[in-house]
């Protein structure tokens, strides 16, 4: 077992799907821990909550989940190991290794503006690494097992992040690198259900998925990578803090439908 993600196996018979929520974790490690300003870890905003309880549902359709436990501030698993930048327009983007959080404020008790390599290769090796290493394997063996595979990476977000885009943003925003992580088939299948959810909808903006979703997406492989951002007002209250059970019924209805519809094209 790893202290740096849980790995959830199907309870049903298995399909060629894996699901994973990179930025639903909220440790800290110790050795590090007292770096951070104590009152903004406590709950770290960016966190996307409660995804993974979101989900939960999965396994009972055949699919494996895998969920990270630190928090993107120690590590972000859904950046380049590189730091190489996901967009260029402007936007605020936390790196690989945050030193202030979306809104451009410092987390760290020194506000430091920097991490120094040496920290960063080591929060590489011990928590970015083993991650990967987990959903490279995973996708491996459902590959081999079934000959084709279909990665769908978890996000949310708060309904408005000014620093990030100047108005709310939709309820569902479908990514897929600009239609090369995933086969037309899947993508248009993902967007067919998600425009008929009744929730609004956006392709690919102002998302259009991370590094998981751009790394792993090839489909000339018959490897396929989706991302799903959502804002949490869907599933939590209105003030993004607690999870809404009515809410997230409605979401995993949404959900189910989309996974059941996306199963059919994975035969």
């Amino acid at each position: 077992m790893s202290d740096v993600f849980n790995i959830v196996p199907p309870i049903a018979a298995e399909i060629p799907m894996l699901v994973s929520v990179p930025h639903c974790g909220t440790f800290f490690p110790s050795e590090i821990k007292d770096q951070y300003k104590p009152e903004l870890i406590q709950a770290p905003d960016d966190t996307d909550w409660f995804v993974d309880r979101l989900y939960d549902f999965a396994p009972a359709l055949g699919i494996t989940m895998i969920t990270a436990n630190y928090s993107r501030w120690v590590i972000d698993l859904n950046r380049d190991p590189q730091s190489k930048p996901l967009y260029s327009d402007g936007r605020v983007i936390t790196g690989l290794c945050p030193t202030t959080n979306f809104l451009g404020e410092p987390i760290y008790q020194d506000e430091r503006k920097e991490i120094s390599l040496v920290e960063i290769e080591k929060r590489v090796t011990r928590y970015y690494e083993p991650y990967h290493q987990k959903i490279e394997k995973e996708l491996a063996r459902l590959h081999q097992k079934f000959g084709i595979v279909l990665l769908w990476d978890c996000h949310s977000i708060r309904q408005f992040v000014p620093s990030i885009h100047a108005e709310k943003f939709p309820d569902l925003i479908l990514g897929d690198a600009d239609g090369i992580s995933a086969s037309s088939e899947l993508i248009a299948t993902a967007m067919d259900s998600l425009q008929k959810s009744g929730y609004s909808f956006s392709h690919n903006h102002p998302f259009k998925g991370g590094y998981i979703t751009r790394h792993y997406g090839k489909p000339e492989f018959n490897r396929h990578a989706l991302q799903l951002e959502m804002s949490k007002i869907n599933y939590m209250d209105d003030d993004e803090i607690n999870f809404n059970l009515a809410r997230a019924k409605e979401m995993q209805s949404t959900l189910k439908k989309v996974f059941r519809n996306l199963i059919g094209e994975l035969k």
